[in-house]
This record gives C-alpha cells, structure tokens and sequence, in this order.
C-alpha cells in the first residue's frame, strides 16, 4: 500500500510517461486538454478493475452485509431498479451493465464524490469503460477498450484520443441511504459482492478523507468562493445555467425550490445516509443525508411544498414527500414527482470544471490559498492513504 508521499511523487509525473505504447493506443494528437493536466492517481491503467459481469442479489439478500444507512447508487430504467452500494464502487469505480436495451456506465470518483450514471452509446456504437490509472483536477479519468481515448468522468466527455469531443449522456440516478431504496422498491436488485474480486467491500480505504481538510491531489481554484474545497453540494444544470446548493444550507430546511431560467424545481433534503470517506468501518461513518430535486409539477399541475416538522408536505393538498420524490401519505399517496438531472459532489471538484456556477446561500469571497486547504499537505490526523488498485 502505498504512503501519501509515494502517491504525490507520482502524481507529478506528465502523461506521456503513463501512455507507454505497449499498454495504450491513444491518440495523444487529438486532445482538447493540456496534457499536463494529467496525473498519475498511483495504480497503472486497469490496476483499479471495472466491473463488466455484474451479478445482483435482492434487498434481502444484501441486508446482512448492508447498512441500512450506507449509500446506494439507485438507478432506475425499463421497470426495473437495481442499487450500486458505494462500498462496492469505490474499490472499482466503474461498472460496464446494461438495463432492458440500454447499456449503461456506473462510475464514482471517491476522491470528488461524483457518482454518476451514462449511457455507453456514442453515435450508435456501445463503448467498454475502463479505470485509467489518471486523475485530471482530482477526478477519475476513464478509458474506453475499443479506441483507449481517455474519458473525464464528472463531465461524461472524451478529453484525449480519437473521439476527443464526444460525450456521454447522463442517465438519472440518485443517491440514498439503503434502508431508503430498500423500503421503497423492495423488488429492486442490488449489485453483488460476488464480483469476481477479492476486495474488503465495507471498509474505507481514504480514512478521515472528507473531514480531514486536505485533498489528496494539489487542485488549482477556478473561482472564489466561501465553501470549503470538501463541502457538499448539490448541483442542477439547465442549458448553460447552472446552480449548486450546498448541504449545509439543506440540512435544516429540508426543502427548497427555485428555477432555473423557466424551469421550476424542488430540492429534497432527509437525513439518514453516511459518507463512506470517514471512519475505517463506513457503517461507522457521520451522517452527510441525501438529496433529491424534481419538477414541480403531478399531472400537469404546479405544487408548492413545505417543511412540516421533519416531513416535507405540498401546500395544495398535505401530502408527504420524501427524498425519492414519492408521496408517502395524503390524497396524493403513491405519485412520483418527475426527476431532474443532479449530481452531489465535493465543492473542489464541481467549481474547478464548472466555476460559472451560482452558490445559492453563499456570498462570495477570496478562495482558501493551497496550503490552507487546497493543497496536497498530509493532515496530522487521520492520515490518508492514496487510490487503492
């Protein structure tokens, strides 16, 4: 295992050193990126293993090696709902499946918590996705197996090789706590341990990574702002319009709607999901919720909502709601508010690809200096092991 000193002497080396032609084929004449920007995060291409033969098991079935209140990547597509434990996902950070006719890419990026949810097509053609062994601004950089082009992760878009420019597009997916997915979609199917790998799926292999002030990787800022480079928010993106609202900022009001530009949403806020970059253990770890934003409006018709105590109601009729965006009690009972595309990440990681962005709730002001919680020094406490392959 490598120490945090190994893994940031690696991470200074330049591209064209990790692309060694007996292992890549890319295209490094097609770029849209300074190569430089390319690090290495530690383990060599492939070193983190993809997943490409999922197996899933029921929610009763993952129940004994499941926190209820770890988090579960819940997709939902074709009339069916699988769930993709993080703990499981942070050992590989991607997963090549498929749902009904559409094949779909499962990632997450620990070091930025981005979990997101593509579609593997581009331009009719399904492409393979594999862990490159690169990070850009600190976020997993991925590769495909048919023309080895290297992939951003957080923006779903091609960055070197031959389809440089092409971009995935983003499926909806929501995180939630398991006892959340479980209770709501007890016929949903949750990926298995049995992965082929022999991993200790449930333990954190980036101990005290989200409280403990450093990031992993040196990330030069983009904008000024009051966030901390490892606060969570919550981002929506219309068109070129885009807003992030911070966790901290949700936690207490538990709903909050807002527009973007003609479109009207909500944000659901609930308690009850831990992080899994906090204790060894991630049942173990602090509680960080979940999040969900939705159109407003249930068969045509405009809602308004409220926070009612720890319940979040509509003003038109009383109905509870909860993070799913499904109304658990009241005449509207069993109505599903519609999804709209978001994503929870880590400030850092957002703002230095998105630095556009409008921070609901925060009044702007100069940016941390690296070396104040931007940078890559070893916090005295917990100490924080690199990228595990």
């Amino acid at each position: 295992m490598f120490r945090i000193a190994a893994f940031l002497l690696m991470a200074s080396w330049l591209v064209p050193a990790q692309l060694p032609p007996s292992s890549w084929k890319t295209d490094l004449s097609k770029k849209s990126i300074d190569l430089k920007e390319l690090k290495s995060g530690g383990p060599p291409k492939g070193g983190i293993p993809a997943i490409d033969r999922p197996r899933f098991v029921s929610a009763g079935e993952a129940a004994p090696w499941l926190n209820p209140k770890e988090p579960v990547l819940t997709v939902e597509m074709s009339g069916e709902v699988r769930g993709y434990p993080l703990q499981i996902l942070m050992w590989h950070e991607l997963v090549n499946d498929r749902i009904g006719e559409t094949p779909i890419l499962v990632s997450y990026c620990p070091l930025c918590n981005s979990a997101l949810v593509f579609d593997r097509r581009v331009d009719g053609k399904t492409y393979d996705f594999g862990v490159s062994g690169l990070l850009r601004h600190s976020d997993l950089v991925m590769y495909d197996g048919q023309t080895d082009s290297l992939w951003q992760q957080i923006t779903g878009e091609a960055i070197v090789g031959t389809l440089t420019g092409k971009k995935l597009g983003i499926l909806p997916s929501q995180t939630v706590s398991f006892a959340t997915f479980s209770s709501n979609f007890p016929a949903g199917k949750v990926l298995s341990r049995e992965t082929g790998y022999d991993k200790p799926y449930g333990q954190n292999p980036y101990v005290g990574y989200e409280f403990g002030g450093r990031l992993m990787m040196p990330v030069t800022p983009r904008r000024q702002t009051r966030l901390k480079p490892l606060e969570r928010i919550v981002t929506v993106e219309v068109g070129n319009k885009r807003k992030a609202y911070p966790l901290s900022y949700l936690r207490d009001r538990r709903v909050l709607e807002d527009k973007i530009k003609q479109s009207r949403f909500v944000v659901l806020f609930e308690e009850g999901t831990v992080t899994t970059l906090d204790r060894g253990r991630i049942a173990d770890s602090r509680d960080v919720g979940s999040v969900g934003v939705f159109h407003v409006e249930i068969d045509g018709k405009p809602l308004s909502f409220r926070k009612n105590g720890e319940k979040v109601v509509d003003r038109e009729t009383g109905s509870t709601w909860n993070v799913l965006g499904i109304a658990s009690g009241g005449p509207l009972a069993g109505k599903r508010l519609k999804p709209l595309d978001h994503g929870v990440y880590f400030a850092f990681a957002w703002l230095v690809f998105r630095p556009d962005t409008e921070i609901v709730g925060e009044i702007a002001a100069p940016i941390e200096a690296p070396d104040s919680g931007l940078g890559s020094r070893r916090p005295p406490e917990p100490s924080l092991e690199p990228r595990q392959p």
